[in-house]
């Protein structure tokens, strides 16, 4: 178990009751009450903790190394009926973009999402999270692809932002980017959109428009992210917490904001600390939304889905 830096009074009381509990088995020593002492702490510890984290904090969670990522997802929400599609049938497969066929109960999804690697082999493998042009246009064959037989997309966004290497722009990065914001707008089939981890600038753009938008509560959503607009405001990446404040990233900022629908609330601790009710949350959620918008027609599905984005930014005085 990794912990984080404002973590570390829980992993201190962690280890005394790891201790505690091997002086109670390997000795005569009733230690039952000192046990049970150092778990309310600990619970209410985890409660203080967990109930005022920054902005800067969210972040660190959202990145956390245990946090399930979009395959981890997949496996738990669609099982054996996933069927992983390959390719833009143009240059490659993007190994950051996973994209495929998968049923929840009786109900056909297309899902799509940016998938990171859990050790440095994979990470390299995935790219880190960071698509290339091919990865949007894969993205974007399968949308249309669902859109034609009728079957719902469901999109997880976990990328610290399209890969920005020449050669990504020498294959047209901002086109593609730019392609997929414009036919998600008018996809006649409904679109669930669920940030799991980090969600940032196009990248995460690219694949998340949709008819309801979805943010597990320590997660982040931005056009950049904290280090890159420290680095630029202040040329310093020292300045990332007053970044992460000032941006307004966190779910509870966005869906006041109203540039998201829901806030799925996550295990204390994060999402990693209770993975299987996370992912019942998550399940729950996408059903919840997507009987709703199963009601609607094609051309309503995409006209309240235009309305949503052109109502955004503006302001009444």
């Amino acid at each position: 178990m990794e912990y984080l830096d404002f973590e570390l009074p829980i992993k201190e009381l962690e280890e005394q009751l790891d201790k505690c509990k091997v002086i109670g088995s390997e000795s005569d020593i009733d230690v039952t009450d000192t046990c049970k002492q150092i778990e309310k702490k600990l619970n209410d510890t985890k409660k203080e903790i967990y109930k005022n984290l920054t902005a800067w904090q969210r972040v660190q969670l959202s990145r956390h190394p245990s946090r399930p990522y979009t395959l981890d997802y997949i496996k738990a929400l669609f099982g054996d009926t996933f069927l992983e599609l390959h390719g833009d049938r143009n240059v490659k497969d993007d190994k950051a973009m996973i994209g495929g066929l998968g049923k929840i109960g009786d109900q056909s999804f297309m899902v799509i999402g940016t998938q990171k690697g859990y050790n440095t082999k994979t990470r390299q493998y995935r790219n880190f999270g960071m698509a290339n042009p091919e990865g949007y246009r894969k993205a974007l064959r399968l949308m249309k692809m669902a859109e034609k037989f009728g079957i719902p997309v469901i999109s997880l966004i976990d990328t610290p932002g399209a890969y920005p290497g020449i050669e990504a722009e020498e294959r047209g990065q901002g086109e593609a980017i730019a392609r997929n914001i414009l036919e998600m707008t008018r996809l006649k089939v409904p679109v669930v959109v669920m940030i799991i981890g980090e969600g940032a600038s196009g990248g995460a753009l690219g694949i998340g428009v949709g008819d309801k938008v979805m943010m597990l509560e320590n997660t982040w959503y931005s056009v950049i992210s904290p280090e890159s607009c420290s680095s630029i405001l202040w040329r310093s990446w020292e300045y990332k917490e007053q970044a992460a404040e000032a941006l307004k990233l966190t779910a509870k900022d966005m869906k006041k904001l109203k540039l998201v629908d829901e806030i799925i609330k996550e295990p204390l601790g994060g999402a990693h600390s209770n993975r299987e009710a996370t992912y019942k949350a998550v399940e729950k959620a996408i059903l919840k939304n997507y009987d709703e918008l199963k009601k609607l027609s094609p051309e309503e599905l995409v006209n309240s889905r235009m309305d949503k984005y052109a109502e955004m930014g503006v302001y009444k005085g």
